[in-house]
């Protein structure tokens, strides 16, 4: 392996920024210190001007293989997911076949273990029906990320809406348990309803039918099943100011038993958005009313939510057309995320150091993940060059989504990602992935 020098730069990490070296090698850092000198042959970056990042880590992805490869590939998608400073993914389950046994989540493990050049891990799946497979995963605790609940529709059999079931996965699971929470009878009352009124539905009517209450109500069932039994509980994607009100801050992020995330898209757009981007922002839970935008923001930073990741979910172009029941849900985001979040640093929203600690040190915090999310001496370099005084614009050109497209077509982030490296490997460097490298599975320590 290559061993690498990088001098003078801002790293931002544990809530400082210091101007130091750091050394690289054998996969691992190796050095920290503010003048390194060493003596064997390295390859020197002079980080001047520039600032260092520990990886970015994604709690949440769909990168749709097996089944769905037509839209994208755990290579096509962890080389975005590179190129956006994120190093390390956790997959949702709802590919085809859906990971519900051990096998099917081995299967998945295999391929990017060929070809994913993030590092990776995959939630097990739970259905209806399944609730003895899923919970082989307290087996291996320190091998996968958690189990996944779609407390609202999927793909496939993956809506888990028997309390029966709920309970034996709440009661028994031993790791983290991340749901969806979207109240499926109160979508449908509502998609009915509106359906009553309108001959043809529009992309406005998608946070009508996926509402705050649909939201709330769901997320108020999974709290009370996680406090019943003191089982581990991530609820994904809060959308609502509403549910906020669900969310404690009192306590450190180590010792909390329920915890949240909030996306990208949920900081960013709003329903005011659906005029000039049609379905391509439609997603579940649904882009709501500004007003949860805002309150979203104020939650993020008072550690009511207590990590940031993507969601990311591509569809084909042709997916995405109208009619509404037709239009797939999800946008392409891993690419974009980190940029989009430096974007609000300049704005003066979010820290860089709060950047840091939403985007890696409160993943890998949450999820207990071994050596990773730090910039320290030990750990893995996993590790994130930015330029935050060089410009560039989403084109065509430049998306490396397999699916071709990105709702920031045409928007010029301020800042961008110079060098990512990934198990000490320099896997992106200004504009291209080098996908000769693979990344490695995450370990955990349970």
């Amino acid at each position: 392996m290559q061993k690498y020098l990088i001098k003078d730069i801002s790293i931002v990490n544990e809530g400082k920024i210091e101007q130091k070296d750091i050394l690289v090698a054998n996969k691992r850092i190796e050095k920290i210190d503010p003048n390194i000198s060493v003596k064997e042959k390295v390859i020197e970056i002079n980080g001047r001007g520039k600032h260092l990042l520990p990886g970015a880590i994604d709690d949440q992805v769909h990168f749709r293989e097996p089944g769905l490869t037509h839209k994208a590939t755990l290579r096509s998608e962890s080389s975005a997911a590179v190129a956006g400073g994120i190093t390390s993914f956790m997959e949702m389950p709802n590919t085809i076949p859906n990971a519900l046994t051990l096998s099917l989540l081995e299967d998945k493990y295999a391929i990017a273990k060929a070809t994913s050049v993030a590092n990776y891990s995959f939630f097990m799946g739970v259905s209806n029906h399944n609730a003895d497979d899923a919970l082989q995963v307290n087996k291996l605790k320190n091998d996968i990320c958690g189990v996944k609940i779609f407390m609202g529709s999927s793909t496939g059999d993956m809506l888990v809406d028997n309390h029966n079931t709920l309970n034996k996965i709440f009661s028994e699971c031993e790791i983290l348990i991340a749901t969806h929470c979207e109240d499926e009878r109160i979508i449908r009352q509502n998609y009915q309803a509106l359906k009553a009124q309108k001959a043809e539905l529009e992309p406005s009517d998608h946070p009508v039918i996926r509402n705050e209450e649909a939201c709330f109500e769901s997320s108020l069932i999974a709290i009370q099943f996680a406090q019943k039994h003191n089982s581990r509980l991530h609820i994904l994607h809060i959308s609502t100011e509403k549910e906020l009100q669900l969310f404690g801050n009192m306590m450190p992020l180590t010792e909390k038993r329920i915890t949240a995330e909030v996306c990208v898209h949920h900081l960013h757009f709003t329903a005011n958005d659906y005029e000039r981007l049609g379905y391509k922002i439609k997603c579940n839970p649904a882009i709501k009313a500004p007003h949860n935008k805002e309150a979203l923001w104020k939650a993020l930073l008072d550690d009511r939510l207590d990590v940031i990741a993507t969601d990311h979910a591509p569809h084909l172009l042709s997916e995405k057309e109208p009619p509404y029941e037709k239009a797939h849900a999800g946008l392409p985001l891993v690419q974009h995320a980190l940029p989009l979040m430096l974007y609000y640093y300049k704005l003066g929203k979010i820290s860089l150091e709060d950047i840091v600690r939403k985007m890696s040190h409160a993943v890998a915090e949450c999820f207990q993940i071994k050596e990773r999310g730090y910039i320290r001496e030990g750990y893995m370099a996993d590790l994130v060059v930015i330029d935050l005084n060089k410009p560039f614009t989403v084109t065509p050109q430049n998306i490396l989504y397999k699916c071709g497209w990105s709702p920031f077509e045409n928007f010029q982030f301020p800042a961008c990602i110079e060098k990512t490296f990934v198990n000490g490997n320099l896997v992106y460097e200004n504009g291209a992935v080098n996908d000769s490298y693979t990344g490695e599975r995450l370990c955990f320590n349970r």
